[in-house]
């Protein structure tokens, strides 16, 4: 499969899904994040994200999106030393989930998602992307050059794995809808088209293998390379 084309989404679009994780933000990213919004909005607690990466993370892993690290941080490796990448667009980020994962080394990767990663084809086990792709600008069919990214850089048998909150084609109770329509307004996310299906077609189109899965308001997803 050839190389895929970069994405020009604008390049405000972009920054916007991002802006918002300053150093201040990261210091209460954990207790709004997974002690309200995940339990109580999304109605898919951090526990079931854990357990996500319990079963599928690798000891050569790349992590894309990585808020403040705190998955990577209480999920269980399978090897005691694991060779970890951290890669974000945010600088804030990358440095937060740094300070939390020093005790596994990790080599941090600045870049942008939605065009090529400029990591080696065919170097890592498996590649996590929580809560990522719900902040990315463009529709889920826009979105899809990051799974295409993600195969490049994946070993064959290589999983993907992560999570997104679509904003269609799920129940959302009241709260969800506020904060969808407040995210939405401000570019935070740009998720008000994605709907499950859709995700489903998007990785169906790059991996021989997946799987989606809705609980509550989120669709968590694996897919494995051939």
């Amino acid at each position: 499969m050839p190389a895929p084309e970069e994405a020009s989404p604008s390049p405000l679009a972009v920054h916007a899904g991002q802006a918002l994780y300053t150093r201040s933000f990261l210091r209460i990213y954990d207790t709004l994040v997974y002690r309200v919004n995940s339990p109580l909005t999304w109605r898919c607690p951090k526990e079931r994200l854990v357990a996500l990466y319990d079963r599928h993370v690798s000891g050569n892993h790349l992590d894309v999106g990585v808020a403040s690290g705190v998955l990577l941080d209480e999920c269980r490796f399978p090897v005691p030393a694991p060779d970890l990448t951290l890669m974000d667009l945010n600088p804030s980020s990358l440095a937060a989930a740094d300070r939390r994962l020093r005790r596994y080394r990790p080599r941090l990767h600045r870049a942008d998602v939605l065009r090529p990663w400029g990591l080696p084809h065919g170097s890592v086990d498996s590649v996590g992307m929580c809560h990522l792709l719900h902040c990315l600008p463009g529709t889920l069919a826009d979105k899809a050059v990051v799974l295409e990214h993600a195969r490049l850089v994946l070993k064959p048998g290589g999983t993907l794995f992560g999570a997104t909150i679509p904003g269609s084609g799920v129940d959302h109770n009241r709260s969800a809808r506020l904060q969808l329509g407040l995210a939405n307004r401000h570019g935070i996310m740009s998720n008000r088209l994605d709907r499950p299906e859709d995700l489903d077609a998007a990785l169906a189109a790059v991996f021989p293998e997946h799987e989606v899965v809705v609980t509550g308001s989120v669709a968590l997803f694996w897919a494995r390379t051939g």
